[in-house]
Parts: structure tokens; C-alpha cells; sequence
């Protein structure tokens, strides 16, 4: 199986932490050359540093960037595919604060929009001409279990998410022909700062014990666990590779289980 991403360049968004620092991981230790992106720049720096490196010439990089700012993002990501031609892309931010979608602001759904779709079109739009130029690229867009499965308490986040999921299949259309796919990896619930926002959110609106919320949260899921990020960086990083060259336009649930729907 050809898993090797040698002399390829992936640009991995939300990669200070989480999901997006354990997917720059994974394909750095695939041999891809890695530039990570997110808001903090002290951070980005220890974690370019310590990315893997399989090979001599392999480079990583940074870019402090905030997804949320279109018309910036937009400038950074074209300086850099202006040197480097970017070939896989993780599409990967925050999800938007939880709560119910009735009564949610109207602003809560903008922000939330600009920081997932907007920011996900713009850096494709940004990177894919390189990829058409070279005939060879992945776009991987995180998203969440949600796009098959509404979850209670995330009203504006499952708006969002779907209009993610619509989008990406219609762009995977688009660009099969250049070589390049695009997929979408559905994470449940992981070990991430994420996760504890959602249970501490859970808690407060409810007054039982942040215990009690995870122990709920587990007991849906058939593996009986919360997701390391690492194993799903490993979903993201496969279609990433060679090997995973015919899939594209998939929703790939990782989530132990937890969603019932086919």
C-alpha cells in the first residue's frame, strides 16, 4: 500500500492543538512537507520544530493566520502557494460555540460561516491551481458527525457543518478530472479541548457533575471511549495518501461507532 507522501507540501489548518496538530503529525511521519496554520505564533513555531522528519530535505513551516479574517487568510495562503505549490489541504477550525438554534444571533451564524465555509473555499480557491498544475492533490475538510446526525445543543454548529458538507461534494465534482479529491472526516467525540467545552457547557446548563455529562457522552459510543486525536489524524492522513487516490467526495464518520445512520 502506497502510504509515501514524500515531496509533497500540506498546508494544515487549526494545527496548534487537537485534531490539526496530530494530522500535521501524521503526515509529516508519511514524509510530506508540513506547514502548519493557526492563530498563535509562538505556538506554531514548537510545533513546526518538533514535527517528524523522515528525510533530509523534508521542511516544515508555520503560518499565524486567523481563520475568521477572509480577505487576510486570503493573502498569506497566496504568498506562500506563490513559492510552493500546496498539494493536500486540511481544512480544520474550532467549531462554533455550543447552544440551541432557536434564538441563536444571527451573528453567531456569520462568524461561524466565515470561519468554516468561507475560510475552507478561500484556501482551496488559493491552493488548487497548483494542484490542476501538477495533476496530484487532497483537500480534507474536518467536520463533524453532525453532517449525518444533528447533535442536540449544537444549533448553529450543524447549520455550519452542513453547508460544509454541500459544499465539498460539489467541489470534489469540479476537480476530480486534475487529480485532485476532496473528503470530508467526521469526527465524534475526541479528546480535545473541544470536547471539554461541550461538557462544561452541558454541565452548567444542567447542574449535574462534569463526571456524570462523560460518562453519558461514553455510553453512546459502542467502543465505549472518546477518540485519541491521533487515530483520527490516521483517517486523514490515509486519504491523503497514493492509496486513497479513487476515493473522493466521502463523509467519513470517526466516532467509535456513535452514529447510527448508514
Amino acid at each position: 500500500m502506497d502510504l509515501d507522501l514524500t515531496g509533497r507540501h500540506a498546508l494544515v489548518c487549526g494545527a496548534s492543538q487537537g485534531i490539526g496538530l496530530a494530522a500535521a503529525k501524521a503526515l509529516a511521519a508519511l514524509g510530506a512537507d508540513v506547514t502548519v496554520l493557526a492563530r498563535r505564533e509562538a505556538t506554531l513555531r514548537e510545533v513546526a520544530a518538533g514535527l517528524p522528519r523522515t528525510h533530509e530535505a523534508q521542511v516544515h513551516g508555520w503560518i499565524a493566520a486567523d481563520a475568521s479574517d477572509t480577505e487576510a487568510l486570503r493573502a498569506q495562503v497566496e504568498s506562500l502557494v506563490a513559492n510552493r505549490t500546496v498539494h493536500i489541504l486540511i481544512n480544520n477550525s474550532a467549531g462554533p460555540p455550543p447552544g440551541p438554534v432557536h434564538g441563536a444571533d444571527v451573528g453567531a451564524f456569520e462568524a461561524a460561516y466565515r470561519q468554516h465555509l468561507l475560510a475552507n473555499h478561500v484556501l482551496s480557491g488559493a491552493v488548487i491551481p497548483g494542484m490542476q498544475r501538477d495533476g496530484w492533490g487532497r483537500i480534507v475538510n474536518v467536520i463533524s458527525t453532525s453532517v449525518k446526525e444533528p447533535l442536540n445543543g449544537l444549533g448553529v454548529s450543524n447549520s455550519t457543518r452542513w453547508a460544509v458538507a454541500g459544499w465539498a461534494k460539489t467541489l470534489a465534482t469540479e476537480v476530480a478530472r486534475f487529480g485532485i479529491t476532496v473528503n470530508n472526516v467526521l469526527p465524534g467525540s475526541t479528546q480535545t479541548p473541544r470536547i471539554e467545552q461541550i461538557i462544561d457547557t452541558r454541565a452548567s446548563k444542567s447542574g449535574r457533575s462534569r463526571e456524570e455529562i462523560h460518562a453519558e457522552m461514553v455510553a453512546e459510543i459502542p467502543i465505549g471511549r472518546f477518540a485519541q486525536p491521533s487515530e483520527t489524524a490516521a483517517a486523514i492522513a490515509f486519504l491523503c495518501a497514493p492509496a486513497a487516490a479513487y476515493i473522493t467526495g466521502v463523509n467519513l464518520p470517526v466516532d467509535g461507532g456513535r452514529t447510527r445512520s448508514l
